[in-house]
């Protein structure tokens, strides 16, 4: 069983024991949060899609930890002016583990 769920203005694949780094949210580590935007469940070859949520359905996970991800840089550069910048970007996450879909 898995289901497609919405969260950050991302969509993610989840079963039951997913570990996923989600954008962060405002959540303390352990505590339960319910994602209830579920786009689509798939259980034993039975697809049930929302228009565009199913009503009643919603996916419950512990958050196990909140990070940043990997460095990106951002460089700006201009040709024959003799303009660089360069910055550095690391895009915090929480991190949650999926316990249980309702739906």
């Amino acid at each position: 069983m898995y289901a497609i769920i919405k969260t950050g203005g991302k969509q993610y694949k989840v079963a039951e024991g997913d570990v996923l780094n989600v954008e962060k949210l405002d959540a303390e580590k352990g505590a339960e949060v319910v994602f209830d935007e579920v786009l689509a469940i798939v259980n034993d070859g039975e697809v049930t899609v929302g228009k565009p949520f199913i009503d009643g359905a919603k996916v419950t996970a512990t958050v196990e930890d909140h990070g940043k991800g990997e460095k990106i840089l951002v460089f700006k550069y201009r040709a024959k002016v003799n303009y660089r910048k360069r910055a550095g970007h690391r895009q915090p996450y929480t991190a949650v583990k999926i316990s249980g879909i309702q739906g």
